[in-house]
């Protein structure tokens, strides 16, 4: 067993034994990743400012979530396919979630169905929801979301149409994906993956397949997602979405202030900073940087939550010393998926809260819930650099 000492090293170990079509997946963005890179570097422009000979026992890392208890204020992410970065991901991520006492959400886009995940945990989940034309489907999808007792529905609203990621499109990476011979060459490989996979019944989008109209089996997948985005999305539909949902609500990917006070107006319990991991528009602001207008804008009407970028507690403490009330993984929990299975998420959560822990405390805190932004220091124009 290596030692592992950082995200990053995980993501190492994902890179040998995921096939490169899913590593891909994971690891870009649209366009020039632009926008991807930013959402890690730009963090890097925030500085520390380290506290001595100030009482540093008795430290904790508790908070709430819209809510929830949570051990730490990080939450892992929706992401799609996860279930074929590791078999049965899903519910792995899930498990490991649930055991360290932080928020899963389950991508609608997920290989493992939200009854599997609900029958292999015993806590609530969040399930995330794009915003897709079929109100049947929508409907019966927040239904199975209640009946699974999923205690929150996380909205997608960036996802209308699909930014360009370059690396998919080589690596035949769709719904489902298809398959080369250079693909399946490479899976060949992948030994302890290719024998994961084997001995799973679920490869194929459990959520959508058998319970989408028209589509009975994958090969009828293609033509329902290159159909279901709505392209007309407006907020009166997303308004819709809040009738069909009555429980607590979160919409993701806001990166501008004036869609934060719409997503208020919905009722939304709480806003996700998000310009979905760089997937999206390219030349977007980093979420870390759009987070301090946002604030100004919304912060004190409702709770405000940051994903794309994070890779260590650091960059969690940053998000919340500059106003976020929670925090979203997405990659760095799929790097320990696809390093170790259900064993690797576990690792690196322990491995964010560590470093959440310990930088808190040289900062001067005991109590994650009240670090601000006292333990920064910003650059002058992080935030307001442009016209």
């Amino acid at each position: 067993m290596p030692v592992i000492t950082c995200v990053e090293d995980l993501k190492r170990i994902y890179k040998r034994r995921a096939p490169r079509m899913f590593y891909d997946y994971a690891e870009s963005g649209s366009w020039t990743e632009q926008t991807f890179r930013e959402n890690t570097t730009d963090f890097q422009d925030i500085h520390l400012r380290q506290r001595v000979a100030i009482d540093m026992a008795g430290r904790s890392t508790k908070s709430r979530m819209i809510g929830q208890d949570v051990a730490m204020p990080v939450a892992l992410a929706p992401v799609g396919l996860t279930g074929m970065q590791c078999a049965d991901g899903e519910i792995k991520a899930a498990r490991a979630a649930e055991k360290f006492g932080v928020p899963y959400t389950l991508s609608t886009m997920s290989i493992c169905s939200i009854e599997d995940v609900a029958e292999h945990t015993s806590k609530p989940f969040w399930l995330q929801v794009y915003t897709l034309k079929d109100d049947d489907f929508m409907k019966r999808l927040f239904d199975r979301a209640k009946a699974a007792k999923c205690s929150a529905a996380v909205i997608t609203v960036d996802l209308q149409m699909l930014g360009q990621r370059h690396k998919d499109l080589k690596n035949g990476l769709s719904a489902p994906p298809k398959l080369t011979v250079k693909s399946v060459a490479n899976m060949m490989t992948k030994v302890q993956w290719g024998l994961g996979m084997l001995g799973t019944k679920r490869r194929f989008f459990g959520n959508i397949v058998g319970h989408a109209k028209g589509v009975a089996d994958p090969s009828s997948l293609s033509t329902w997602t290159a159909e279901a985005f709505d392209e007309s999305l407006d907020w009166d539909r997303i308004r819709e979405f809040r009738k069909m949902w009555d429980g607590p609500l979160i919409i993701k990917g806001i990166i501008d202030p004036r869609d934060a006070l719409e997503a208020l107006n919905v009722g939304a319990d709480a806003i996700i900073v998000s310009n979905h991991g760089g997937r999206q528009l390219d030349g977007a602001l980093s979420s870390i940087r759009a987070l301090p207008a946002i604030m100004d804008a919304v912060g004190d009407k409702i709770e405000v939550h940051l994903d794309s970028g994070i890779r260590s507690g650091q960059d969690v403490l940053k998000a919340l010393a500059l106003g976020a009330k929670g925090t979203y993984i997405g990659r760095a929990y799929v790097y320990g998926l696809g390093a170790m299975g259900e064993a690797g998420v576990t690792k690196a959560l322990e491995i964010i809260h560590k470093e959440l822990e310990v930088s808190m405390a040289l900062c001067g805190h005991t109590d994650v819930t009240k670090v601000d932004r006292d333990i920064l220091m910003i650059p002058r124009d992080f935030s307001d650099r442009w016209q």
